[in-house]
């Protein structure tokens, strides 16, 4: 069931206009020119130091890229509509309820309108027993679970997630991937980086694949799989070392 992204206008696509990062004289990422759509499910893909998580960071903001444009169909709203989550989530020194009050605080939200989002968004992941545990005594499944249940908390219509589940174990990872299906069904936009083939598997719809810095394919996930058009992606689903 989609539900409402309310009150911020649509953000929307984003285009990325042969877009790069240096740093030092360094070039990491050169060239990229790709067109994120509204409820897309884009699972970005390639060899460690690829670019993978630089890329979720120039997507996200967190810096500005060195070469071409990141252009938001509503520049304005971009920063309270999309949220990332980090490979080792990043936790306040806090409850777990208090991490999820705390930034619905920040967005201005009213103690009365926190406190039943908070409710909600605990029973809805589970969460109710954790309530009052300090957030950062959680174990990684855990933990990681908050970070997802904070990010929907803030109704994004764009998710970033760097590699999820990477240090969990398959129960946990089994949990992760199930709510990220559910924000996808829900309407909001997920874009993520993965190492793990099963995984890009079951949540791609799209694939990106980055090699030493550039997007050398965008494809339908089903095609991708089915038989990449690069030498390079060919031989990482195959399982060779291509750096």
């Amino acid at each position: 069931m989609k539900i409402a992204r309310d009150i911020a206008p649509p953000i929307l696509p984003l285009s990325l206009e042969d877009m790069g990062y240096a740093v030092g004289g360094k070039t990491l990422l050169s060239g990229i020119t790709l067109r994120i759509e509204a409820g897309q499910r884009l699972v970005v893909m390639g060899a460690n130091g690829a670019g993978k998580s630089l890329f979720l960071r120039l997507c996200h903001g967190l810096i500005d890229p060195t070469q071409g444009r990141r252009r938001w169909a509503s520049d304005e709203a971009r920063a309270e509509a999309q949220a990332m989550v980090f490979q080792r989530p990043v936790l306040l020194r806090r409850s777990v309820a208090a991490n999820l009050d705390y930034p619905l605080a920040l967005k201005g939200l009213p103690r009365a309108a926190r406190r039943e989002t908070v409710a909600r968004t605990l029973d809805r992941f589970g969460l109710n027993d954790l309530a009052e545990r300090p957030a950062r005594l959680l174990s990684g499944g855990e933990q990681q679970r908050l970070a997802l249940a904070r990010a929907w908390a803030m109704r994004p219509q764009v998710l970033f997630l760097d590699e999820p589940s990477s240090a969990l174990d398959p129960s946990a990872t089994r949990i992760i991937e199930e709510m990220v299906a559910q924000f996808s069904d829900e309407g909001i936009t997920i874009v993520m980086t993965t190492h793990d083939l099963g995984q890009a598997r079951r949540l791609a719809a799209q694939v990106a694949f980055l090699h030493r810095g550039r997007l050398i394919e965008h494809r339908p996930a089903a095609e991708f799989f089915a038989g990449p058009e690069a030498a390079e992606a060919r031989a990482f689903l195959a399982g060779d070392l291509i750096w």
